[in-house]
C-alpha cells in the first residue's frame, strides 16, 4: 500500500454495568480558529495568487478565483448583506448548485456573520409541487434568495418566495420580480462596520443551516456553528495528516447542500490552502463523461466520491492508460461516504492502482452526519474495509447504548450541532440525558474484547422492525447482503415485513448493471427493465442463491418486486444524492407491499423457495 501520513487514533474505554460503553479519543484536539474565514485571510496573505476554486468556463477552459480574489469578493458581498440587515433570522438562501458564484455568496455571508442555507436544486427544478421548498422558505424566512442562473428557478421562486424577499442572481430573470445582479453586490463599497462585524463572529455564531430530510416528513434545518466547522477541520487535518504535506488538489462534484461536499470538502480545501476544481459531472451514465474529461486535465491529491461514482469511474480507469496515469500520479488517498463500497469495486480500484503505481492507494471512510459537521469516526489506511467505520477522531466521544441486541451510537464533541432551527421539540429528542447526540445508527465491535480494533456499521436503528413472531429484522446488514448477492442488477433495496410472518423486498434496479446483462435495454426505461425476461431470470437466479444463505426468519427473503418507476423526491422516497428513505418507500408503496404478501403472488412479484 502507498504510504501516507496519517494520525494515530487512540482510545480509552469505560464500560458500565448496564452495558453502556463510552469510547473517547486519547488525543487532545489541537486549537482551532474562531472563524473559518480566518483561514481565508491567512491564505489570501500567504498565497494570494493560488487557485482556490475553478470551474468550467463554457469554452473548454477553466474560470478560476484565487484566495485574494475570494477574500475581496467575500468582503464586498458581506458589505452588501450587512447593508440589508440580514441575519440568522433573515438568512441568505442559495437555490443553485456548486459554482464559483455560489461560493462567493457563501463566503460573503460567512464573512458578515450572516447565516446562509444552500438548498438542494431538485427541490426547485425536479419537484412538481415545490412542497419542500415552500416549507423551507417558511421555516427559514430568508432575507435574500440567490441563484447563479435564476431563470430555471423562476417557477419555484414565484410559487414559494414572498414578494418582499430580494432575489439576486448572476444572470437571468424572474417575471414580475426585480433581480439584483451579483455584479451589483460585488460593487458594494465597504461597509463601515465590516471589520467590527467580522471580529464579532464567535464560536457560537451560526455559519449555515444544512437541510436534512430525516426519516419522514419535512426537512430539518441543522444549525452549523463556527465552532462545529472549525473544530471539525482540525479533526480532519489531524486524522488525514497527509493534508499537511502539500496543499490538497481536489476534483469534486459532491453537492454543497450536503455536509460531505459543503463542509468536509470545501472546508479541507480552504483549511489547508488547497485548490478545488468543481466537477460538472455526476456519477450517472450521462454525467460521468464530464468527470472523466476533468480528471484527464487535473490530477487530484485526494479524491472523494460516493460508491456509485467509483463504480462508474472504474471501467474507464481500466481502459484508459493516460487517465489512469494522471489520476494516480499525485493521489495520496481516496475516500467514500454515503453507502457501502461493493467488494468488487474496491478490489478493482486496488488492481488498477497496483497496475499503475505498484501499490494500492488507501481507501478511507468513516461515520458522520449533518449534525456532526460531519467527521466523527474514521478508519485508518490499515483497518479500512467496506462496512468498517473505525474509531472516534480526536475531540470526539462515542457512547454505545444497548438497544434491542445492538449497540446504538451517540456522539459528543465541539463539532456536534446545538440543534435544529426553530424546532425545540425535535432538538430535545435528538439528545440524551447526558447531552450526547443520537445518530440512530448501530455499531458492532470488530473484537468485543479489544475495542481498539474499531467498529463496523450495523444498520440504522430507526429502520429495524419486528416480524409478527417478535423476531427483530436488522435491515442495514440484510440490505447490504441483498445488494451484494444481486450485483450488478440492484442499486438498492427496501426491506418490508413489519408485523408480517416473513420478510420481503422492493428492489430498486441499477440501470447500468441491467444493461450489462441485457445490452438491448434503454437506460431510461425502468418499466422495461422490471418486466424484461432476461433481467427477471438473472435476478431470480441471484435471489435463489441469496435464499440458501438464510439462517432464520429474520434474513430469509422469498418474495421481491422489481420497481418499474423512479423513486419520488416529492414523496421523500429519495434524496438528491440518491439515498433511499426506507420508511417513506414503505408508506408510499403500500399497495406494492400488499402485493408481496398476496397468495398466490401476482405476476410482477418474484417468488422463490
Amino acid at each position: 500500500m502507498r504510504e501516507i501520513s496519517f494520525g494515530q487514533i487512540g482510545i480509552s474505554t469505560d464500560r458500565k454495568p448496564d452495558g453502556t460503553i463510552y469510547v473517547r479519543s486519547t488525543t487532545t484536539l489541537a486549537d482551532f480558529p474562531v472563524r473559518i474565514t480566518d483561514r481565508l485571510h491567512h491564505f489570501a496573505e500567504q498565497t494570494p495568487d493560488r487557485v482556490f476554486m475553478a470551474e468550467r468556463d463554457g469554452s473548454g477552459g477553466w474560470r478560476t478565483i484565487s484566495y485574494a480574489q475570494m477574500l475581496s469578493a467575500a468582503q464586498k458581498i458581506a458589505s452588501a448583506l450587512l447593508a440589508r440587515g440580514l441575519s440568522a433570522e433573515r438568512p441568505v438562501m442559495i437555490l443553485s448548485g456548486n459554482s464559483i458564484d455560489h461560493a462567493q455568496m457563501m463566503f460573503g455571508a460567512l464573512y458578515a456573520g450572516v447565516a446562509m442555507c444552500p438548498v438542494s436544486p431538485p427541490y426547485s427544478l425536479v419537484s412538481k409541487d415545490f412542497g419542500k421548498l415552500r416549507y423551507i422558505v417558511g421555516l427559514l424566512t430568508p432575507g435574500l434568495i440567490f441563484a447563479d442562473d435564476v431563470t430555471p428557478f423562476a417557477p419555484a421562486i414565484l410559487a414559494t418566495v414572498p414578494a418582499d424577499v430580494e432575489i439576486a442572481a448572476t444572470r437571468g430573470t424572474v417575471d414580475g420580480r426585480k433581480v439584483t445582479s451579483l455584479a451589483d453586490l460585488l460593487a458594494t463599497p465597504e461597509h463601515p462596520d465590516l471589520a467590527a462585524k467580522h471580529d464579532a463572529i464567535n464560536h457560537d455564531t451560526i455559519a449555515k443551516f444544512l437541510l436534512t430530510s430525516g426519516s419522514t416528513g419535512n426537512p430539518k434545518a441543522v444549525i452549523n456553528t463556527q465552532r462545529m466547522i472549525c473544530a471539525n477541520q482540525v479533526m480532519i487535518r489531524e486524522a488525514m495528516a497527509f493534508l499537511k504535506d502539500e496543499p490538497p488538489v481536489i476534483v469534486d462534484w459532491l453537492p454543497w447542500n450536503h455536509t460531505f461536499g459543503g463542509n468536509h470538502n470545501i472546508g479541507l480545501t480552504l483549511f489547508n490552502g488547497g485548490s478545488m476544481y468543481i466537477d460538472d459531472g455526476k456519477p450517472t451514465p450521462a454525467g460521468i463523461a464530464a468527470t472523466i474529461r476533468n480528471l484527464r486535465e487535473i490530477a487530484p491529491t485526494v479524491y472523494f466520491n460516493v460508491p456509485k461514482g467509483y463504480e462508474s469511474l472504474l471501467p474507464v480507469l481500466r481502459e484508459d492508460a493516460a487517465l489512469r496515469k494522471l489520476f494516480f500520479s499525485k493521489l495520496h488517498a481516496m475516500f467514500f461516504s454515503g453507502a457501502s463500497l461493493a467488494r468488487h469495486v474496491w478490489d478493482g480500484l486496488d488492481e488498477v492502482a497496483v497496475q499503475e503505481t505498484g501499490a494500492r492507494v488507501p481507501m478511507l471512510t468513516g461515520l458522520g452526519a449533518t449534525e456532526t459537521a460531519p467527521f466523527f469516526m474514521s478508519v485508518t489506511p490499515q483497518t479500512s474495509r467496506s462496512g468498517h467505520v473505525g474509531l472516534p477522531v480526536p475531540g470526539n466521544e462515542a457512547k454505545l447504548v444497548p438497544n434491542n441486541g445492538k449497540l446504538e451510537v451517540r456522539a459528543k464533541g465541539p463539532n456536534i450541532t446545538p440543534g435544529y432551527w426553530r424546532a425545540p421539540e425535535l432538538t430535545a429528542k435528538a439528545f440524551d440525558e447526558e447531552g450526547y447526540y443520537k445518530l440512530n445508527d448501530a455499531l458492532k465491535p470488530v473484537n468485543p474484547s479489544d475495542l481498539t480494533a474499531g467498529f463496523d456499521f450495523d444498520g440504522r436503528i430507526s429502520e429495524d422492525f419486528k416480524l409478527a413472531s417478535g423476531t427483530w429484522v436488522s435491515v442495514g446488514p440484510l440490505r447490504a447482503k441483498f445488494i451484494a448477492a444481486c450485483a450488478p442488477l440492484v442499486r438498492d433495496v427496501v426491506i418490508a415485513g413489519l408485523d408480517r410472518d416473513t420478510v420481503s423486498a422492493v428492489v430498486i434496479l441499477d440501470p447500468d448493471g441491467c444493461k450489462l446483462v441485457n445490452p438491448a435495454l434503454a437506460l431510461d426505461d425502468l418499466a422495461g427493465m422490471a418486466q424484461d425476461a432476461t433481467i427477471r431470470d438473472a435476478f431470480r437466479e441471484r435471489f435463489r442463491k441469496l435464499l440458501t444463505q438464510a439462517t432464520g426468519s429474520s434474513n430469509r427473503i422469498t418474495r421481491a418486486a422489481l420497481l418499474g418507476e423512479p423513486l419520488s423526491i416529492d414523496a421523500g422516497e429519495v434524496t438528491d444524492k440518491g439515498s433511499v428513505n426506507q420508511r417513506a418507500v414503505l408508506e408510499h408503496r403500500a399497495s406494492l407491499i400488499a402485493d408481496l404478501y398476496t397468495d398466490p403472488p401476482p405476476p410482477h412479484v418474484i417468488a422463490v423457495d
